[in-house]
């Protein structure tokens, strides 16, 4: 059974047999009702909020089946209050065979009773966020006034970033390069219109010069070096987003070796981010104790930060409670009838039986 959104004056959270769904077309609906700048904020806004109450939150490294073709995960935490997970896949070949290197969906559900109160797209969410929690973190680890990024990889996640670290951040210039160059033409194309200088590249190498901060995010399942020790020079911040599972990184060793490295959730990303190349011990600073100011994030005009950026759960938690924030609002859902809910809580079977005689009449 579905429902339109607009039957309803209110979003009632004690409905509990219904359940709001975001389609895909509802999040497109919701990004050009509110615009993608205001969200990108927005959902920045969540995530540094939910980031200064991390230790409410049940943390736990994603629970991952690898294959020689890809990942597929699962992100689970609670507040204490909801619980939400994200079921992911990042599968690198692909693109080559016309699919979406990563999709996603996500569940928001209250912990008093396990039912859920959101069912949601997340391969558009997981874009939003991960630009969002880039850009937070560049807000206490990018060089002050930064005005240029380096983007390395312009596939999927390049125009978010871009936008996230133009709104967030006050970036002016994006530098794009990419080994293939229809990828540059696209994001170029669809950054057109967006108030930024575009400037395409035809290496890694040029693409660094004179930025302030340096955006890696490609797909290839290896350990590459996408970012060379030369290319790296004091007072950068580097925002590494594309290695993300065992045995995929960007980073030459050396870059890793002269920065100060900080992380979301370290049990994680010692075994997927660009530290997997580094010792268990090697020091890393976690980014919420940053932002509750427990810890210093850049310290100096020379110190090379790295925000070593695999994703965690609390982040999709948060951008799913933003969108379930939005949906009275913005009316953007459907409701599914997918909580089996009969008369009697003990009587399922009679809830069935019942449906049966009225199909037979």
């Amino acid at each position: 059974m579905l429902q339109t959104a607009a039957a309803k004056t209110h979003l009632d959270p004690s409905d509990l047999a219904m359940v709001p769904f975001v389609s895909v077309e509802d999040m497109m609906n919701i990004i050009n009702t509110l615009t993608l700048p205001v969200i990108i904020r927005e959902i920045a806004e969540y995530i540094e909020a939910d980031f200064l109450r991390w230790e409410s939150f049940d943390k736990t490294p994603r629970v991952a089946a690898h294959s020689s073709e890809g990942v597929i995960e699962l992100m689970p935490t609670s507040d204490g209050d909801n619980y939400g997970f994200k079921y992911v896949n990042g599968h690198p070949a692909n693109m080559s065979r016309g699919f979406q290197t990563v999709t996603a969906f996500g569940v928001l559900a209250r912990v008093h009773n396990g039912y859920p109160i959101l069912v949601s797209e997340m391969t558009i969410l997981t874009a939003l966020r991960t630009a969002a929690t880039s850009a937070v973190a560049a807000k206490y680890l990018a060089p002050e006034k930064s005005k240029v990024m380096a983007m390395i990889g312009n596939g999927a996640q390049c125009e978010f970033q871009a936008l996230a670290f133009k709104e967030v951040i006050g970036i002016d210039t994006i530098r794009l390069y990419d080994i293939d160059p229809a990828a540059t033409r696209k994001a170029v194309l669809n950054l057109q219109n967006s108030g930024l200088n575009i400037v395409t590249c035809t290496s890694a190498e040029e693409a660094v010069l004179d930025a302030d901060i340096i955006t890696t995010c490609t797909a290839d399942k290896q350990y590459a070096t996408v970012l060379g020790d030369n290319m790296v020079s004091s007072g950068v911040h580097i925002n590494a987003i594309g290695g993300d599972c065992p045995g995929k990184t960007e980073l030459y060793k050396g870059i890793l070796l002269r920065s100060d490295i900080f992380v979301e959730y370290p049990p994680q990303t010692r075994i997927e981010g660009e530290i997997q190349q580094l010792d268990n011990d090697h020091p890393v600073t976690e980014l919420w104790t940053v932002i509750a100011g427990k810890n210093k994030g850049r310290t100096s005009d020379t110190q090379i930060t790295l925000f070593d950026s695999v994703g965690f759960a609390t982040e999709d938690f948060s951008a799913l409670r933003y969108i379930h924030d939005q949906l009275e609002k913005t009316g953007c859902f459907i409701e599914l009838d997918m909580i089996a809910d009969p008369d009697n809580t003990r009587d399922l079977f009679g809830m069935i039986e019942r449906s049966r005689k009225r199909q037979q009449q």
